[in-house]
């Protein structure tokens, strides 16, 4: 009788221990199908909230330093495609690039929506905008990406700069 006992109370943390770890097991393998993904092209913001990551090299890419808030930016029109910015390159209203009056080329911005917190890091490529109360113009795929009312044509905004 306690020959019987022991193995069926052995058999019971063995079976136990098997469902524990198959959970575990199952737990791991869902999270590797399903991969975080990363909104803003290979950056991400860690912790520290002034830090920047190049989330596929791991490598501190710089802090931000805000510039102004509470300004208007506004989007590129559609007519602007494929014809040449004030750096050179052509433009593309499916990049991440923007225009401003001040900031050298090449300049990474974070952009951030003040109605709603989405930001996006954009990297200035042209001057401009032309328009006294407008401070920044983006791509329309980096406008849209942070705008709350995609029928609207101007929103508030905090531009950033990501320093090295």
């Amino acid at each position: 009788m306690k020959k019987s006992i022991t193995l069926l109370l052995l058999f019971i943390t063995v079976f136990f221990a098997h469902a524990q770890n198959s959970a575990k097991l199952k737990t791991v393998s869902s999270a590797k199908a399903n991969p975080a993904k990363d909104t803003v092209k290979g950056f991400a913001f860690v912790a520290k909230k002034d830090i920047v990551r190049d989330t596929i090299q791991d490598e501190v890419v710089g802090k931000l330093k805000v510039y102004k808030k509470s300004v208007h930016a506004s989007y590129y029109a559609d007519k602007f495609n494929g014809k040449r910015t004030a750096s050179g390159i052509r433009f593309n209203n499916n990049d991440y690039t923007a225009a401003h009056k001040k900031f050298p080329f090449g300049t990474k911005l974070r952009i951030t929506n003040e109605a709603n917190g989405k930001s996006v890091i954009v990297e200035v490529v042209d001057r401009g905008p032309f328009v006294r109360s407008r401070e920044i113009d983006l791509t329309k795929r980096a406008f849209m990406e942070i705008a709350r009312n995609r029928g609207a044509g101007s929103m508030i905004v905090t531009i950033e700069e990501i320093v090295k």
